[in-house]
C-alpha cells in the first residue's frame, strides 16, 4: 500500500524574481490534505461533520469496553479518544484537536480516507467479487462501515508495537457468507467485522486482549467455536466477547 508522508506546516519562501515572499499559515491551522482538510480546531462542545470525521480516526482509541458514537457531537468520550490518541503518538494530551493533531492524522491515512497500514482491498474480497455489493446494507454503507473498522485496527496495530496484522476476511455479501458457514446474523454482511489471521504478528491472544480497548463490541478467539484460526473483531450494540484459551 502506498504511505504518503503528511504535509509538512512550514514558512514558504518563493523566490519570485529575485524577491523572497513568506507565507505563513494562520495559528490553529493545520496543513491541508488530499482526503480531508479540518478547517477549524476541534474543540468539547462543537459538532458538525468535521467532528464525525475525527471521530472515524479516534474510534479505536477508547476506554475498554467503549465503542465510541460517530454522532458528529464533541462529548467527553470524543475528548477522551482525542487525548489517548494524542498521547498514544506522543504529542500534548490536551484533548483538543488542532494542528498537531490534524497534522498526525494526515500523516497517517491515504487519499482515499483510510488508513496506511490497511486498504479496502484487504476487507472487500468477498468471496472474489471485490466489491461491497450484496450486503444487508448498501455498498456505500458498508465501505463506510468497513472504513471505520480499518481506523480501529489502525489503532489497534499501534498499541500492539506496529506489528502487521493481516486480514484474512472483511466484508461479505449475504451468499457469500452464506457460502463460507458464516452465521445468519454475520456482521461480515454489514461490512461491521474483520477476522485477523495466524500469519499477524501479534499473537490471538494478543490481538484478543487488545481489542477490547480499541473500541470492538464483538470479539471472538481460540476456543470460541470456529475461530481458532483467527481473531474476529465487529462492531455491534452490545458486548459480546469470548476467547476461552485466551
Amino acid at each position: 500500500m502506498r504511505k504518503r508522508i503528511g504535509y509538512v506546516l512550514a514558512v514558504l519562501a518563493l523566490l519570485l524574481g529575485g524577491t523572497v515572499v513568506t507565507t505563513v499559515m494562520s495559528p490553529g491551522t493545520a496543513s491541508a490534505d488530499e482526503c480531508y482538510t479540518w478547517s477549524r480546531v476541534l474543540k468539547p462542545g462543537m459538532s458538525g461533520s468535521d467532528v464525525r470525521e475525527l471521530q472515524i480516526r479516534v474510534a479505536g482509541w477508547v476506554a475498554s469496553g467503549e465503542n465510541l458514537a460517530l454522532d458528529g457531537s464533541y462529548g467527553p468520550a470524543t475528548e477522551a479518544a482525542v487525548k489517548r490518541f494524542q498521547s498514544g503518538y506522543g504529542l500534548a494530551a490536551d484533548g483538543v484537536a488542532g494542528t498537531n493533531t490534524f497534522n498526525k492524522i494526515y500523516q497517517l491515512q491515504d487519499a482515499d480516507c483510510t488508513p496506511i497500514h490497511f486498504d479496502h482491498s484487504e476487507f472487500n474480497y468477498n468471496c472474489g467479487a471485490r466489491n461491497y455489493n450484496g450486503g444487508k446494507v448498501t455498498a456505500a454503507t458498508a465501505r463506510e462501515n468497513m472504513r471505520r473498522v480499518m481506523w480501529q485496527l489502525e489503532a489497534l496495530r499501534h498499541k500492539l508495537g506496529d506489528r502487521p496484522l493481516v486480514v484474512t476476511s472483511g466484508f461479505r455479501s449475504v451468499s457469500c457468507n452464506s457460502s463460507v458457514g458464516g452465521s445468519s446474523t454475520s456482521l461480515h454482511m454489514y461490512g461491521q467485522a474483520a477476522d485477523l489471521g495466524l500469519s499477524s504478528s501479534p499473537t490471538q491472544c494478543q490481538m484478543f486482549h487488545g481489542s477490547k480497548s480499541a473500541g470492538f463490541e464483538e470479539i471472538l478467539g481460540p476456543g470460541y467455536p470456529g475461530h481458532n484460526d483467527h481473531v474476529h473483531v465487529g462492531n455491534k450494540s452490545s458486548r459480546f466477547w469470548s476467547a476461552p484459551n485466551c
